[in-house]
Order: structure tokens, then C-alpha cells, then sequence
């Protein structure tokens, strides 16, 4: 999913192509999905993304266009082209890897649910200095949901992680900011 107007980011880029650690966010997540185990990696762009749509085009990656309502509407189109289950995930994932798609790949094949959520402690974000935009209750557990889901049906469950790669979504420059200290320490690939 990398279609949305970033406003939040406030930068001089498209979202999806802001860079963190050198290399644009939307390579980064692009990269996780295509070493994880799902079977082709499909981005969802919109009228308020082209250049990310023609780089990724210009990368080899399919692309679907969407309308650029919202991220809903744009799931819903996105979702439309493709065979269930998939996995969706947002561009502003840049710390994602392929065993952390591939370990809610495994959790959602273990459920009785058809979609799994991913989410993490909100507490887990708030800890790492990025921002908690949206959260939900979940058993009594302040929960805040990653943009890594797996969708089948909609009977649905929630898988929670505390993986910090998963914690940081750049809506914002200090979680850009974050996000590129964490890619440093993990040891994670500049261009």
C-alpha cells in the first residue's frame, strides 16, 4: 500500500519514497515481501503517488492503481485484483524483513480466523520515541496496528508481536528519524 499523501511526513517527497537510511521506504518493504514467502509482491499506488509508481514501474513491480480515497477505499481496490488470503502491507514499513512476513504468514495459518491484524504494545512505540496515531483495545491491552496484515474472510483475529521493526511506522520525520538509528543498528543495507 503505497498510494496515501503523507501529510503527516511533511516531506519534500512522497511518502513511500522518503529514505530512510539512504534507500526509499517503499524499496525497503518491497524487498521484506519479495524475500518472505509470498508468491508475488503487487503495489497499490494512486493518483498521489507518481512517482512511486513510476519507479517501481521502472523496477519491475506490478502495480495496481487505486483511487487515492483513503487508505480503506484504497485496500478495498487493491484487494479487488487479487486472490485471498494476501498479505498487505504499508509502504511506511521500512524495518520490515522477510521472517517477520513469514511469521504472520505462519500465524494466520495457525488461527481458526480467515485475516489476522497485526499489532504491537502501543506502550512498545511510545518506548521507542515514534508516534501512536491510531490504537485499539484488545483484552485490555492498548494495541496499535502495524500495516502488516494477512486478509482471507472477513472473521478476523489479531496477532500481537513485540518486534520493534514492526513498531516503527514513519508517519513522521522523528519516526523517520528513529526508524533510520534502528536500520543502523540492525545492521540493515544502505542503497
Amino acid at each position: 500500500m503505497c498510494g496515501g499523501r503523507g501529510t503527516r511526513l511533511d516531506a519534500p517527497v512522497e511518502k513511500p519514497m522518503y529514505r530512510v537510511a539512504g534507500r526509499p521506504m517503499v524499496d525497503r518493504a518491497h524487498d521484506a515481501l519479495a524475500g518472505s514467502e509470498v508468491e508475488s509482491v503487487v503495489a497499490a499506488v494512486s493518483p498521489h503517488t507518481p512517482e512511486t509508481a513510476a519507479h517501481l514501474r521502472e523496477c519491475g513491480v506490478a502495480v495496481v492503481e487505486t483511487p487515492g480515497e483513503g487508505y480503506v477505499a484504497d485496500l478495498d481496490a487493491a484487494l479487488s485484483t487479487l486472490s485471498r488470503p494476501a498479505v498487505t502491507c504499508v509502504a511506511d514499513l521500512p524495518l520490515l524483513s522477510p521472517a517477520l512476513v513469514d511469521e504472520a504468514c505462519e500465524a494466520a495459518r495457525n488461527s481458526s480466523a480467515d485475516s489476522l491484524t497485526v499489532a504491537v504494545p502501543a506502550d512498545l512505540k511510545r518506548r521507542l520515541g515514534v508516534s501512536v496515531d491510531t490504537t485499539f483495545d484488545e483484552r485490555g491491552r492498548e494495541l496499535a496496528p502495524t500495516g502488516l496484515n494477512v486478509v482471507g474472510g472477513d472473521d478476523g483475529t489479531v496477532w500481537v508481536t513485540s518486534a520493534a521493526r514492526l513498531a516503527v511506522n514513519v508517519n513522521r520525520r522523528g519516526d523517520g528519524a528513529v526508524a533510520g538509528w534502528l536500520a543502523a543498528r540492525l545492521g540493515q543495507p544502505k542503497e
